[in-house]
């Protein structure tokens, strides 16, 4: 199963923090679990709309979109961080 991690206003515009799924038939690598989720429509469907405005970690590691993932990964979407 996969582990999905929501922050900031991702996590409080789905109303969730994470979910577990299986990994989605076809999915190899982020930008496919990305096309997944927004498929769902209603609030992913709008988080999801513009992809470069959300970052991505893999098993804690930042990564692209890009990267690849498998069965039992953590995949965290999270805003850009700024400095101040």
């Amino acid at each position: 199963m996969l582990r999905i991690l929501y922050f900031a206003w991702l996590r409080d515009r789905l109303g969730r923090s994470g979910e577990t799924l299986p990994l989605p038939q076809g999915a190899h690598n982020v930008q496919d679990l990305i096309a997944v989720l927004r498929a769902r429509g209603g609030e992913y469907a709008a988080i999801f709309a513009r992809p470069e405005l959300i970052r991505v970690a893999v098993n804690q590691s930042f990564a692209t979109i890009a990267a690849p993932i498998a069965a039992h990964d953590e995949i965290a979407f999270f805003p850009p961080v700024t400095g101040g």
